[in-house]
């Protein structure tokens, strides 16, 4: 029995709207464990949402529940879906949210079911229009978790909503890599692997006028205020400031380009 249930959303902690989830969850399955992964997802952001959580899902045990609701469509036609990637389970809106994880399923060739959450049997029975996270979102998550198998909560489906993910481009002088994520440190994630620029032996990057020679093992090998980059716990290329605020000193946002210019 799966009994392990994360939860992301974008609720905040102030109106008691992940606490209701949970006791909903309980009400359910008295015995699941859950996890908060996060509740401070900027409002409406499905991307940032998706990057949490394709970022801890590799850390929990196999079977684990991951619920997801970041939910702008809330209310609308958009379908509520479950998956089963590998051996993890997701309960999230059908608005792209699941895109990476389900993109590493496909190039690790997982097996992948996917269904829309549309038999009400496992929602609960009075659904509002505005909070499926209470509603559909906590109730499915939990059964799931209790032992109902997944093809119980809905009918089969192959088409599920994917939103572009940015890559990094090869290009003649290395590579052009972008940010995507910047977290409350201030420092700047890109959507470049470490392991595209490891056999490089003198690499420079460039980002919005700013040059950073190198890359530094950790944030203690600088001295304070110094702009770095490092390879960070995902083994992606990371820009940062020693015991500074990286976004803030260059102004960067998410999506800027970084030009990564490898001069062997």
């Amino acid at each position: 029995m799966r009994r392990i249930i994360s939860l992301t959303t974008d609720f905040g902690q102030e109106n008691g709207f992940v606490g209701v989830m949970k006791g909903v969850i309980w009400g359910i399955a008295p015995e699941a464990q859950i996890a908060d992964i996060s509740h401070e997802i900027p409002p409406q952001n499905i991307r940032l949402g998706a990057y949490a959580l394709w970022r801890v899902v590799p850390f929990f045990p196999p079977g684990s529940v991951h619920v997801a609701v970041i939910d702008p469509g809330v209310g609308t036609h958009r379908r509520p879906i479950g998956l089963k990637i590998g051996q993890n389970y997701f309960i999230v809106p059908d608005n792209g949210l699941i895109t990476p994880m389900l993109e590493d399923g496909e190039h690790d060739d997982l097996p992948i079911e996917i269904v829309h959450l549309n038999n009400p049997e496992y929602w609960l029975t009075d659904v509002s229009h505005t909070f499926h996270g209470r509603d559909i979102f906590a109730p499915t998550g939990a059964h799931l978790a209790h032992g109902v198998p997944l093809e119980e909560l809905g009918e089969p489906i192959t088409d599920p909503i994917r939103i572009p993910f940015s890559k990094p481009e090869k290009t003649d002088r290395g590579w052009l890599a972008h940010l995507t994520i910047i977290d409350v440190f201030g420092n700047l994630t890109t959507d470049l692997p470490a392991a595209a620029i490891s056999e490089a032996k003198n690499v420079n990057f460039n980002l919005k006028g700013h040059v950073i020679p190198g890359i530094v093992k950790s944030y203690g090998h600088c001295n304070p205020g110094e702009l770095i980059a490092l390879v960070d716990s995902e083994n992606y290329i990371e820009i940062s400031v020693v015991n500074g605020n990286a976004a803030e000193k260059t102004g960067a946002q998410i999506g800027d380009p970084v030009e990564v210019v490898i001069n062997d």
